[in-house]
Parts: C-alpha cells; structure tokens; sequence
C-alpha cells in the first residue's frame, strides 16, 4: 500500500464530518468500495481524508491520483476551492474559507512577485492587496471588504484553534454560535482574551451576549422595569436576526427580485416593531 503522508495543516482544511454523516459514509464504503480516488501531492493527502480513515481501519483497497503544484499556497487555494464548489456550506464556513483563500493568496503573489517588487513603496503593496480582494471578490460573488474581513474571521478562528481545536470546529459546525463580527475583533485581541473564549467554548460555558453592553446598560442607572423591557426587545430582535437570516439562506439562489421581495418584507416587519415602540 502506498506511503500516505498526512499534513496537519492541510488535514485541518478538511472538514471534519459530524457522526452521523461519517457512519453513512462508512456504510457507503463498506457496501459500495472506495470507488473516488485520493487525492496527492508529493504523497500528502488533500482530498479524501474520511476515506482514507475508514479504508485503512477496515482493509478496504482505494486508488490514488497525484496533482501538481510548485507551493504549498497552491495546493490551499485548491483544496478551499475543492471544498467550497463541492458542498453546501453554512456562511460561517463560507466566510473562513475565503479567508484562508484571501491569506493565501496574498502570500503566493507576494512570493512570486517579492523580487520584482523589491523597492516597490508601500502605496504600492496597498494596490496589490486591493487588486487581490477584488479578484477573490468576483470570484465568490461578494464585496472586497467582505473578503478582507473574512481574513480577519480566518485568523481569528485560526488562533482560537490554535489553543483548542475542539472549540474552532465548534463555532465551524455551529453548534456555538459566535458573531462574525465578535471573531473579526478577536483577530487583535490579545492572547489571553482569545484563550478565555476558546475555553469557555471548549467547556460550553461560553456567553454569546457581550457582558460589556449588559455592564453598560447597568452603570446607565436605568430602572428595572426598563432593562426588563430592553432584554425583551433584545429577544424580539434576536428571533428576528435569526429567521431572517434562515430565509435569506434559503433565497440566496434565487433571482435579485426574489432577494428584495424578501428584504423588503423584514423591512416593514422592522418599521411596524418600530411603530409600536414608538407609540408605546
């Protein structure tokens, strides 16, 4: 059998698959074979990692194919691109791959065109980072901005890992549920800040409310019977964030018409809610 090598870095690219879905592909295996070859470069698995793991354990034969690539930034860009065009991702996972892609990509072209662009002044540099999220931009059919916050998501949840990898796939699955936003912060928070959360999370005690706004509605001297009314307006909007999120998920294929009927419905649920407060 061929020698496999397995890169952690890459393997760590590879999403792991929830129980359920890993025993349906082993019954698959089991009955059917390893009929999707693996895929190599330089005898490093980047594709098939579950396969690999249930054919090993069970002394199943499988086939192999190599790819080649001059840099390692090649292979990551292809394995994002693998991942991304092969399944239906949640946005959270969405948006830590085009991180990655974002990250290394810079670096690929930097490498490529770092002699070249020795003197080059720093103007310049910020015309090439730019020129690359916009690229990436079309690519994944979202805004530059979009994709150089996503870098900042990736690296956040690459340093969150870094402490507990058990909490990065948490947040990667969804089972914790950690605002972009709040991952983007992380990117340069210090180390001690990034550690608390991915315990916290690691041992399920993580808080999604920020305790910074609840301090600061306290310290606003506010009486009870406001803050009670201000959480369950909190509660309001939140159930609101989340449905509209889950019909945006579900429209995102559909035409630009269909996309604005949709927001322009949670706009004047929005305006009504806002009405009602006002009157009251």
């Amino acid at each position: 059998m061929q020698n496999i090598i397995i890169d952690e870095q890459f393997k760590d690219l590879l999403p792991k698959l929830d129980e359920v879905t890993y025993r349906g592909l082993e019954a698959s295996v089991l009955e059917y074979g390893c009929y999707m070859p693996l895929v190599l470069w330089k005898d490093i698995l980047i594709d098939g990692y579950n396969r690999y793991l249930i054919c090993t354990e069970h002394d199943i034969p499988f086939s192999t194919i190599n790819m080649e690539f001059d840099k390692r930034e090649e292979v990551e860009i292809w394995m994002i691109r693998n991942q991304v065009d092969r399944r239906n991702l949640p946005p959270i996972q969405l948006s830590f791959f085009r991180g990655l892609h974002y990250r290394a990509d810079k670096k690929l072209h930097g490498d490529i065109g770092r002699t070249a662009l020795n003197n080059a002044s720093v103007q310049n540099e910020h015309l090439q980072t730019g020129s690359t999220s916009r690229r990436l931009a079309e690519q994944y059919n979202v805004s530059a901005m979009t994709i150089r916050r996503d870098e900042k998501l990736a690296e956040a949840l690459i340093k969150i890992g870094e402490i507990s990898s058990d909490a990065k796939q948490k947040i990667l699955s969804g089972e914790i549920a950690v605002n972009k936003s709040k991952l983007e912060e992380l990117a340069s928070a210090t180390e001690g800040d990034i550690k608390t959360i991915a315990l916290d999370i690691e041992q399920g005690t993580y808080n999604r409310r920020t305790p910074r706004i609840t301090a600061a509605l306290e310290d606003a001297g506010l009486s009870e019977a406001a803050l009670s009314e201000i959480r369950e307006l909190n509660k309001i909007i939140s159930s609101f964030a989340k449905n509209f999120d889950s019909m945006l998920r579900e429209h995102s294929a559909g035409s630009p018409l269909e996309l604005k009927k949709v927001i322009r419905s949670y706009i004047d649920q929005l305006e009504e809610l806002y009405k009602n407060l006002e009157v009251g």
